[in-house]
């Protein structure tokens, strides 16, 4: 796995906390850096919660992006979405993640671990990774939201 990112942060809700330690396991093996915002352990919280540390990382440019898992990444995404300069993106498969990034220079990839596989959070995971913003008649748009 490969990142254009140095600065990742990660965190979930309870329903997420599997798979965000799984995809914090993948990232490490790869040797890039990530912080783990929480939770640190299975129980019950509330995911805006989580968003918040996440997205609050991202505006004050303290991380590059950030990866965001709850049952259906939905959730997540609509809370980090609330914060200035966040533009969060549900990754339900490959083409959404891709695109996310080369034309809505998305800057958290949010996921569901109830609705992916975890074979696809792999490949998921990578492509948010490695896709660079196109740019060009994108930026007019990116700078409209």
């Amino acid at each position: 796995m490969k990142s254009i990112f140095k600065k990742i942060c990660i965190s979930s809700d309870h329903a997420g906390y599997e798979v965000k330690e799984f995809i914090k396991e993948l990232i490490i093996k790869s040797k890039i850096s990530i912080i783990d915002l929480g939770p640190f352990v299975k129980k019950s919280v509330d995911y805006p919660d989580f968003a918040k540390k996440v997205s609050y990382r991202i505006s004050k440019k303290k991380s590059d992006i950030g990866i965001l898992v709850c049952g259906s990444g939905t959730g997540m995404a609509i809370s980090a979405n609330k914060t200035r300069g966040i533009r969060a993106a549900v990754g339900y498969n490959l083409k959404s993640t891709q695109l996310s990034r080369q034309h809505n220079n998305a800057n958290i990839l949010c996921l569901g671990s109830r609705l992916t596989k975890k074979k696809d959070i792999k490949k998921i995971v990578s492509t948010f990774l490695k896709t660079e913003f196109e740019g060009g008649r994108h930026n007019r748009r990116i700078k409209k939201i």
